[in-house]
């Protein structure tokens, strides 16, 4: 059986109600993902905060891409930064996203 590919969730926003790390803590999980034979790091992924503001949305994804480039220099298989919902995609998309998760607000209203 090939390994599982996994991201790493971020709490870019350190918010209580959303699980994952703080990024201080990547490159300790990093390394230790990366040295399991059944595990294959992919990449990122984060959902931030509600945020209407689109400076402010690119400002936290832009954080995030910053974390992702650095791992990418460590890691080359590292390939998926997921980031952005509808509300937000924009500027995840704009902040190097590879991967944004959609919902029917995207593409179709019942």
């Amino acid at each position: 059986m090939p390994p599982l590919n996994v991201l790493i969730q971020i709490n870019i926003s350190d918010e209580q109600s959303k699980s994952g790390i703080v990024l201080s803590e990547l490159p300790a999980l990093a390394e230790a993902v990366a040295a399991l034979p059944n595990l294959c790091l992919r990449g990122l992924m984060a959902i931030p905060a509600p945020e209407h503001d689109y400076q402010r949305q690119l400002a936290t994804f832009g954080q995030m891409n910053d974390a992702f480039q650095e791992l990418k220099l460590r890691y080359p298989q590292v390939d998926t930064l997921s980031m952005g919902m509808t509300d937000d995609m924009q500027a995840a998309i704009a902040a190097g996203s590879t991967m944004v998760r959609i919902g029917t607000r995207n593409f179709w209203r019942p």
